[in-house]
């Protein structure tokens, strides 16, 4: 059964856990921020969330087992759109549909959301390769980003 735990509902523990795996060689190299996050900064990031209602991130769990990330930013409500994220707690193999799946029920149920929106490095082909079996279209290109969108009335 899947559990979605809003980031400012973690402990600290998960928190410091989330903050490992996005600091994870095979998680960090692809983001578009590879900065060393240091605990503060991630901490005061998450803190911020309690006030945003334009971005949301969760720990998603799977009959208790922590197997990943999904997040939305961006939100707009007025045209019902967001950028989504996702990624599998490092060295965890086969979650990446479980993931894609949690993101797409929860943007187009809970949030009533119509449009989805990737940006994902040309190189990063096992994530266009999930974004495609869900679906997604290439909707831009720009350098070595490409831009994908799943609409809910295409699905």
């Amino acid at each position: 059964m899947i559990k979605l735990i809003n980031f400012t509902e973690l402990t600290s523990d998960a928190k410091i856990m989330v903050l490992e795996w996005r600091s994870h060689d095979n998680i960090n190299q692809w983001m578009f921020n590879q900065e060393v996050i240091s605990l503060r900064k991630h901490l005061d990031y998450i803190d911020a969330l309690h006030s945003r209602k334009d971005r949301y991130y969760f720990l998603v769990k799977n009959d208790d087992e922590a197997i990943g990330v999904i997040d939305f930013a961006d939100i707009d409500y007025k045209n019902k759109s967001a950028n989504i994220g996702l990624y599998a707690k490092p060295e965890l193999k086969g979650v990446g549909s479980l993931l894609m799946e949690t993101i797409i029920s929860y943007a187009f149920n809970a949030l009533e959301l119509d449009t989805l929106i990737s940006e994902v490095f040309e190189e990063n082909i096992p994530a266009i390769k999930l974004y495609k079996k869900f679906e997604f279209k290439e909707t831009d290109k720009r350098e070595n980003i490409i831009v994908m969108e799943l609409k809910n009335e295409n699905r």
